[in-house]
């Protein structure tokens, strides 16, 4: 009876994983959204995947919702971080529908258990959630190019004035280089490569990267190519220059904590310095604390 029992439980789970397979394989997703979902499998987490197969099909409601202007904003943004993990405007959407999804059904038992803070909570993960990621990656990709850029700009002046062209010394350098600037400078190239005018291709590398120095870079190559200016002293000038940008916003970065760590120090440490003496110096006068409870 046993072994009956378990067999038809085997074959009642077979059925259920074939009809899931009959079902997926039926389902077919838009071309544009599976070749979203495939590239970016490869770059991405296991349970981004996971997310990312979950929500890939209400993505287009997503984005309809959001409307072309929300959309076209975001795209910029997830251009701006490097797509992260693959990202793309399609997983971005398939994103914010499994968030969206779980922090609306997180928040609604919340509610229903009186829980408000949690609620709110649950609310603010499925509004804010999938937006995180971007603002990190856009923040710690600029300070990584920012911080890479200088350096760059003096081995390039370097192999430039050896003899080899512009075109050349940049895709010799940018092999040489890892990271969000040397991948900037190779989409800049294979562009260039594709067709694309030197002046357009730099154009399209400002627009990707929301970074003074780098619009310093782009602005100070098309001036010297419009003026003939030698464009290895316009490396190394841009070079100095950047360093010193770089220093001066150090030092405001440093004159802005000043005054934060007097605030903290003031708001917490005092206060907590204050009353630690003060309880020392009651608990080693000798008093009688019996007395003064009455007990």
């Amino acid at each position: 009876m046993a072994l009956l029992l378990a067999l038809v439980m085997g074959l009642s789970v077979w059925g259920i994983f074939a009809g899931i397979r009959m079902y997926r394989a039926d389902a077919r997703l838009p071309g544009d959204l599976a070749l979203a979902l495939e590239v970016g499998s490869t770059r991405t987490s296991a349970v981004g995947s996971l997310i990312d197969r979950l929500g890939i099909r209400y993505a287009p409601a997503v984005l309809r919702l959001m409307g072309p202007k929300m959309v076209a904003k975001y795209r910029r943004r997830i251009d701006l971080a490097g797509n992260p993990g693959g990202l793309t405007i399609d997983r971005y959407g398939a994103r914010r529908a499994v968030y969206g999804f779980v922090g609306g059904l997180g928040g609604l038992i919340a509610l229903m258990q009186g829980s408000f803070l949690i609620a709110l909570l649950m609310i603010a993960f499925g509004v804010f959630w999938a937006d995180v990621g971007i603002w990190s990656a856009i923040r710690i990709r600029k300070d990584a190019i920012e911080r890479t850029l200088p350096d760059f700009l003096d081995v390039l002046a370097v192999v430039v004035s050896a003899g080899l062209g512009f075109r050349q010394a940049l895709d010799r350098v940018a092999t040489k280089y890892e990271g969000p600037w040397a991948d900037e400078i190779r989409i800049t190239l294979r562009q260039m490569d594709l067709g694309m005018s030197r002046r357009q291709a730099f154009q399209e590398l400002r627009r990707r990267n929301d970074s003074e120095q780098v619009a310093m870079f782009v602005t100070a190559l098309q001036q010297g190519e419009e003026l003939g200016a030698p464009i290895v002293d316009t490396l190394v000038a841009l070079a100095k220059d950047m360093r010193r940008t770089d220093a001066q916003n150090a030092r405001r970065k440093a004159a802005r904590a000043v005054p934060k760590a007097t605030l903290m120090i003031t708001t917490f440490m005092v206060p907590a310095t204050m009353i630690l003496l003060g309880a020392g110096m009651l608990l080693g006068s000798g008093t009688d604390f019996t007395s003064i409870v009455g007990k």
